[in-house]
C-alpha cells in the first residue's frame, strides 16, 4: 500500500510539472530553440524531482529535502541570470514558477495532494492570465486603486477591532454591523462599477445600464437624462437604459436580502421578481420602438469604494437604523413604513438593510416586505423626477411608464400574496 501511495504521489508531482510546463512552453513558444529556460519536459522533471527528494527525505531525514531545495534554487538562479544576460529579459516569473513546481511536487509525493493540485491549478491560471491582468491594470486609474486599498484597510484592519455591541438609544447602533454592511454594499456596487468601466464603453447601452444598476440606478437616471437633454433623438433608448437599471435594482435588493435575512425571501421573491421582469419587458418595449442610434458615451459613475462615499453611506445607514427603531417604538409598524418611504427617496439599500435587521424579532416578515417595497416605490419617484427635470419631453413619458409600471406590478403582487396568505390559501 505504501509503494502504491508513493507512486501515486510521484505521478501527481509529474502531472503538476507538466501542467505548469504546458503554460510556460506556450508562453515561450516563439522563442528560439535553446533560448528557453524551461518548458514542458523541464517543468515535468522539476515536479518529479521535488517528489523524489520528498520521498528520499523520509528515508534519510527531512533536512535533506531542505538542502536539495536550496541547491535546486541556486542552480535555477544561475541559469536564469545567464539567460537574462543574452536575452535582456529580467523577468523572474519562470524562475518562481520552477521553485513553486518543486515544492508542489514534494507536497504531492508526501500525500498532500488536496493542497498541491489546487495550488498548481491556481498557479497555472495566474501564469496564463498575464495579458488580462496587465490590461486590467492599464484601465484602472490611480484614484480607483487607492480607493480599493483604503477600503481594504478599513475593512480588514478596522472592522475586526470595532465593538460588536449596541450603542445609543435602544442600543440600536452597532459599529461592527454597520461597517460590515457598508463593506457588503460597496462590494456589490463595485462589481457593477468594474463592469461599467470594462464593458460599458465597448458593449453599449444595454450592458452599461445593467451593470450601472448594480452601482446606483439613481446615478444612471441622472447620467442618461442629462445625456438625453443633449441628444433628444436618443430619448427612448436612454429611457430604456434608465428602466433597465431600475429593474436591476430589484434583483440587487433580493441579493442583499438573501445575504442578511433569508427568511424574508419567500415573501419578497415574487413581488421583486415580477417587478424586475416587468422592468425588463418595459425596457425591451421602449428600446424596440426607438429609431435612435446610441452614441457610445461612457456612463459616469462614482467609485463606490471611495472612502468618502462609504463613510456617507455608513452615516446614512446609521441614521435610518436609529430613526427606524425610534419610529418603531413610537408608532409601531406604521412608523417603519414612514421611515422606509421617506428614506427610500435617498437610498433603497439602507432601508433594505435596516428592515432586514429588525426581522424577525421586532418586525413581521410581511411588514418588512411592505416597508422595502415602499422604499423601492419612493426611490422610483426620485428617478422619475430626475428623468423629467433633466431629460425633458424626449425621455419623460417612456421613462415614467417604464419606471412606475414595475413598481405597480410588484406592489400588486405583494398585496395579492399577503391576502392569499391571510386567507390561508397559500
Amino acid at each position: 500500500m505504501i509503494e502504491t501511495a508513493a507512486l501515486e504521489g510521484l505521478a501527481v508531482a509529474l502531472g503538476i510539472g507538466v501542467l505548469i510546463g504546458i503554460e510556460r512552453g506556450w508562453h515561450e513558444r516563439e522563442s528560439p530553440e535553446g533560448s528557453r529556460v524551461a518548458g514542458i519536459r523541464t517543468f515535468g522533471l522539476i515536479g518529479l524531482l521535488g517528489g523524489v527528494w520528498a520521498l528520499a527525505g523520509e528515508v534519510v531525514g527531512q533536512i535533506v529535502l531542505g538542502f536539495a531545495y536550496a541547491a535546486f534554487a541556486a542552480v535555477m538562479v544561475v541559469v536564469r541570470v545567464r539567460a537574462a544576460v543574452h536575452t535582456k529579459d529580467y523577468g523572474a516569473t519562470t524562475l518562481v514558477a520552477a521553485l513553486l513546481t518543486f515544492v508542489l511536487g514534494a507536497l504531492a509525493a508526501k500525500g498532500e495532494i488536496a493542497v498541491a493540485v489546487p495550488a498548481a491549478v491556481v498557479a497555472t491560471l495566474l501564469l496564463g492570465v498575464k495579458p488580462a491582468l496587465h490590461g486590467l491594470l492599464e484601465r484602472i486609474d490611480y484614484d480607483e486603486l487607492l480607493a480599493v486599498l483604503q477600503l481594504l484597510v478599513m475593512s480588514l484592519v478596522l472592522l475586526p477591532v470595532l465593538p460588536d455591541q449596541g450603542f445609543g438609544p435602544w442600543q440600536a447602533l452597532n459599529p461592527y454591523q454597520l461597517w460590515l454592511m457598508v463593506v457588503l454594499i460597496s462590494a456589490i456596487s463595485f462589481a457593477g462599477y468594474v463592469a461599467v468601466r470594462l464593458l460599458g464603453r465597448r458593449k453599449g447601452l444595454f450592458l452599461a445600464s445593467l451593470a450601472g444598476g448594480l452601482v446606483s440606478s439613481t446615478a444612471v437616471a441622472l447620467s442618461f437624462s442629462r445625456l438625453s437633454a443633449k441628444n433628444p433623438e436618443q430619448g427612448r433608448l436612454l429611457a430604456g437604459g434608465i428602466t433597465l437599471a431600475s429593474a436591476t435594482m430589484y434583483v440587487r435588493t433580493l441579493v442583499i436580502v438573501a445575504v442578511i435575512e433569508r427568511g424574508l425571501l419567500p415573501t419578497l421573491a415574487l413581488p421583486l421578481g415580477l417587478a424586475a421582469v416587468a422592468g425588463l419587458l418595459a425596457t425591451l418595449a421602449i428600446m424596440g420602438r426607438s429609431d435612435g442610434d446610441y452614441r457610445s458615451e461612457p456612463l459616469k459613475l462614482r467609485n463606490p469604494f471611495e472612502f468618502g462615499m462609504a463613510l456617507k453611506f455608513g452615516l446614512l445607514l446609521g441614521a435610518i437604523v436609529l430613526l427606524a427603531r425610534a419610529f418603531r417604538e413610537w408608532l409601531g409598524e406604521v412608523g417603519i413604513y414612514v421611515v422606509s418611504a421617506l428614506s427610500g427617496f435617498a437610498d433603497v439599500d439602507a432601508v433594505t438593510i435596516t428592515v432586514s435587521g429588525l426581522l424577525p424579532d421586532q418586525l413581521a416578515y410581511a411588514a418588512g416586505a411592505v416597508a422595502i417595497m415602499l422604499a423601492a416605490f419612493a426611490n422610483t419617484l426620485t428617478k422619475t423626477g430626475i428623468a423629467i427635470v433633466n431629460g425633458g419631453g424626449a425621455i419623460a413619458r417612456p421613462a415614467t411608464i417604464g419606471l412606475v409600471a414595475p413598481v405597480i406590478v410588484g406592489l400588486a403582487a405583494l398585496a395579492a400574496q399577503l391576502w392569499l396568505t391571510q386567507q390561508g390559501l397559500i
